[in-house]
């Protein structure tokens, strides 16, 4: 058991209710990584397949049940989901923030449950 002052654990506690807060204001969450590419169509006489491809096209890549897959992303739409995929990694820093400060609390006798 370490030994942990009442200032000490009470600033533990605030850290712990802010990263709370903020997880509350992550909205967009997107597990993910997003790419774009060009490519070719199936029409035989088109352009693309003479070097002028089309895109860029952006997607976003993730594996789901262990395998891959792409979600095709509306131009529109690819700030916003660049934005979640941001959002999905600090929630993970968060969370890896949290679970630090509850073990040091836990080390010390002092983790409420």
């Amino acid at each position: 058991m370490s030994i942990l002052s009442g200032k000490e654990e009470r600033a533990f506690v605030r850290e712990r209710q802010k990263l709370l807060a903020e997880l509350g204001q992550l909205s967009l969450l997107i597990h993910g990584s997003c790419f774009e590419r060009y490519s070719t169509c199936g029409r035989p006489g088109c352009a693309c397949h003479k070097g002028k491809r089309h895109g860029p096209r952006a997607y976003v890549a993730e594996r789901k049940d262990g395998r891959p897959k792409q979600h095709y992303v509306r131009k529109d739409q690819v700030s916003a989901v660049r934005k979640g995929i941001e959002q999905y990694r600090r929630m993970l820093q968060i969370a890896d923030r949290i679970s630090e400060i509850n073990l040091e609390l836990a080390r010390a006798g002092r983790l409420d449950g």
